[in-house]
């Protein structure tokens, strides 16, 4: 057992003045003030220290595309097929990535990634811990979600090719062809269901019904039209959500927008319309002609009309940089709280593992972050001890010792 005590604890829902967490056996067991120390049990002092969950980039490529080699070592585009839903994000993911361990000493315990967003659909992304030896022992839950990209990036890469999509309308229009494919998929998969029940049934009486021929790409598409795992559509303009809400409804799937990068201009849309957002990343350029409308205010105005804000990176190594990420969004208008959730809880709530991580509570995986000050004080405030399932991965002072 091991408790760590003294500190200031931000759930984050509330804030907690020398507190303590009691982990037993990789979980929080307790969380609050003057919490009894076990017979035997470890403590680590904290105190004058902030003590976080473990932070949540709830989209990034950390592991796919492969950090510090180039472009010829990434997995993370099969630029040979706009539509590729059956690819999976755990057949690429590179557990010794030296990503890996800048997420772990920046605090990031946990984390999205997935394919990139030069196809329509692109495929399928895996929730891990940044902390394994193997994509196995990372992996805490996948499918998550069917990464799906409108705007620039398809229609670039295969307009080159000189195939479809070369625009915007074939963008709509391949995504609507597949998803009406994976419907007709499903009820003749539907239909044979039936027809074996009615089959057993009568006890084997008349003709066995024969199964259609299995398709993985409809089958994985079918995850989205049950609604099993929602899609991840990377879109920047405000005109691509509007486009990937209407596919939506047409089809009846979740939507969940990756960027968001002019989400301002129709938060009131996207807020009476539930849609979360992983807005990102912020620290950016206009490197290309969609993203004309970024504004660092975007995350304050979304956050303010009731739209469910996660904060992410879009990176590899670079996630570690999601503390700034979200200390900018304070700074151009973003509650604080609410900036500190969107790290936190709200990308574990978005992603579908909020039993499991996101806050300080009892029953959840022990990933915890000290802190030497205020999270978002990124000029003075530094990570000094990370714990992934109640195993420290991180002291900054024996970094220090070895360096």
């Amino acid at each position: 057992m091991l408790v760590i005590r003294g500190g200031t604890i931000i759930t984050p829902d509330k804030v907690i003045e020398e507190g303590s967490v009691l982990i037993s056996e990789g979980k929080i067991a307790q969380v609050g003030k003057d919490i009894a120390v076990p017979a035997g049990a470890k403590v680590v002092e904290a105190g004058g220290k902030f003590i976080i969950p473990g932070m949540i980039d709830a989209h990034c490529h950390t592991g796919v595309f492969a950090d510090g080699v180039g472009w010829e070592k990434s997995d993370g585009n099969e630029m040979t097929d706009p539509i590729t839903p059956h690819l999976r994000a755990i057949d690429a993911i590179h557990p010794d990535d030296m990503a890996f361990k800048d997420l772990r000493e920046a605090g990031v315990t946990t984390i999205n990634t997935g394919p990139g967003s030069a196809n329509v659909i692109g495929g399928q992304t895996a929730v891990i811990k940044t902390w394994g030896k193997t994509v196995d022992e990372m992996l805490v839950c996948a499918p998550v979600a069917m990464k799906m990209a409108l705007g620039e990036n398809p229609k670039r890469v295969y307009g080159e090719q000189k195939k479809t999509p070369s625009t915007r309308m074939g963008n709509a229009g391949v995504l609507r062809e597949w998803l009406m494919k994976a419907q007709d998929y499903q009820q003749k998969r539907e239909r044979y269901e039936q027809q074996l029940a009615d089959y057993t049934a009568n006890k084997g009486n008349g003709k066995e019904p024969e199964p259609p021929e299995r398709d993985l790409r409809l089958q994985a598409l079918g995850q989205v039209l049950k609604r099993e795992i929602p899609a991840h559509v990377h879109a920047h303009r405000a005109d691509d959500m509007l486009t990937a809400l209407r596919i939506a409804a047409e089809f009846d799937f979740r939507v969940i927008f990756i960027h968001a990068t002019e989400g301002y201009k129709v938060a009131g849309i996207l807020a009476e319309e539930g849609i979360p957002c992983v807005v990102g990343p912020i620290l950016f350029s206009r490197t290309k002609y969609e993203l004309r409308g970024m504004n660092p205010k975007n995350p304050a105005i979304l956050s303010e009309a009731g739209v469910k804000v996660a904060i992410q990176t879009d990176q590899m190594s670079a996630v570690k940089y999601i503390l700034f990420d979200a200390a900018l969004a304070v700074r151009e208008g973003m509650d604080e709280q609410e900036a500190i959730k969107a790290i936190t809880i709200y990308p574990a709530e978005i992603l579908g593992i909020a039993n499991r991580v996101g806050s300080l509570e009892e029953g959840k995986d022990a990933d915890i972050v000290i802190m030497s000050g205020p999270p978002l004080d990124v000029k003075d405030s530094r990570v000094e001890r990370v714990f992934i399932a109640g195993r420290q991965i991180y002291n900054r002072e024996t970094e220090k010792a070895r360096t």
